[in-house]
C-alpha cells in the first residue's frame, strides 16, 4: 500500500465516531438504523460517516429492500495492519535499504 493511500486512510479512521462504527461493524452487518442506535448524532451525520468509510472502501455496502446494508471490509483492514507492521519492524522492504549509505 503507497503511503499517500495509508496516509488518506489514516485521516478517515482518525475520527472517533469513524472507528467506533467499525467497532460495531466488526460484530456482524448491520443497517444504519441499527448504527444510529448506538450514537446521540443525526442521520444525516451518519451518512456522512457511512459516505467517507464506504468511499474508502473500509466498508462495504448493499441494498437489502429499503435498507442499506453495511459490512466492515477486513481485507483493507488487513492491508493497513500490514502496512503499518512494515513501517514497524526492521525488514528488507525498510525505505533505508534503497537509500545510499549514509542518507537515512
Amino acid at each position: 500500500m503507497s503511503y499517500k493511500r495509508l496516509s488518506a486512510l489514516l485521516k478517515v479512521l482518525s475520527d472517533s465516531s469513524r472507528l467506533e462504527i467499525l467497532d460495531l461493524l466488526s460484530c456482524s452487518e448491520l443497517c444504519a438504523c441499527d448504527l444510529l442506535e448506538h450514537f446521540q448524532f443525526s442521520q444525516p451525520t451518519l451518512s456522512h460517516h457511512m459516505k467517507s468509510l464506504v468511499d474508502h472502501e473500509l466498508v462495504n455496502t448493499r441494498k437489502n429492500g429499503n435498507k442499506r446494508m453495511y459490512q466492515l471490509n477486513h481485507a483493507i483492514l488487513d492491508d493497513i495492519n500490514q502496512s503499518l507492521n512494515m513501517i514497524n519492524t526492521s525488514n528488507q522492504h525498510c525505505v533505508c535499504k534503497n537509500m545510499k549509505s549514509g542518507e537515512c
